[in-house]
């Protein structure tokens, strides 16, 4: 199981990436996720330039206080930007409002471009944010916090198993394809390689299958019920305490800011 949330989308073996450990990781799971909650939602609800441009710093921030790997960051920011990048091309061409500037007959319109420019600051806020405060988590950590916020045990054994067997189905779809170019298998754009890929992933969910139900098996053999119990005590410390009353009242005037 990668040992970092921030490394599960890395690679396959995210477990051997290097994380320094930081001041966020000091605070409790738990507050961890209910702030990068509110912080998502005062941002993603927020119609204020100014304050989504505070949010935006304020993520950077969190990244730099989390001590998170500056390549590997830019590189999911950056992938982030390419979804996105037609939609904030295409927003000033297709809002209405005060002509900004014109390519090839087209206007932009300015509340197009600011209305595109809101939604990418809205975007780099919450994803540093989470990258910083939820992503640098061990998935059992964040496992054991969000039950107990009382998340749905369904939700967090979801959660757990996704995590831990993301690494098992990556190493059996290397080993079929490893099978598959020891028979001279090799991509091309025609009939034969639609139909051996189409194969490739129907035998990956059939043998993805077949691993849970012996999963579930062998846990069932264990006395498994349907529920995990937790052992652990959290309880918020000084570090929690001023991080929270730094982030709170920073969280309140953000929303404030939005009335001014």
């Amino acid at each position: 199981m990668p040992q970092f949330l921030e490394h599960s989308g890395t690679s396959w073996k995210g477990q051997k990436v290097k994380h320094d450990l930081s001041m966020i990781d000091k605070l409790d799971p738990r507050l961890r996720v209910i702030l990068v909650t509110a912080f998502a939602f005062v941002t993603v609800l927020s119609e204020n330039f100014w304050v989504l441009s505070i949010a935006a710093a304020t993520g950077l921030v969190l990244a730099f206080l989390a001590q998170l790997n500056v390549k590997r960051t830019l590189r999911r920011v950056i992938a982030m930007d390419m979804f996105m990048i037609f939609l904030i091309i295409l927003l000033p061409f297709t809002t209405p409002g005060e002509a900004l500037f014109t390519v090839a007959g087209l206007s932009a319109s300015k509340a197009g471009f600011l209305h595109a420019m809101m939604i990418l600051l809205k975007a780099h806020a919450v994803v540093l944010s989470l990258l910083a405060l939820v992503g640098t988590l061990s998935a059992t950590s964040l496992g054991h916090a969000l039950a107990h916020l009382h998340v749905p045990d369904k939700l967090v054994h979801l959660l757990l198993f996704t995590v831990r067997y993301l690494d098992v189905i990556g190493q059996e779809y290397k080993r079929m394809r490893r099978a598959m170019q020891a028979r001279a298998f090799v991509l091309r754009t025609d009939m034969h390689t639609w139909r051996s890929i189409g194969y490739l992933i129907g035998m990956l969910l059939v043998h993805s299958l077949e691993r849970s139900e012996r999963i579930m098996d062998a846990m069932k053999c264990r006395g498994y019920k349907g529920q995990f119990y937790l052992f652990d005590e959290l309880a918020l410390g000084r570090d929690d305490y001023r991080f929270m009353a730094l982030f709170v009242p920073f969280l309140c005037a953000l929303v404030g800011l939005n009335f001014l």
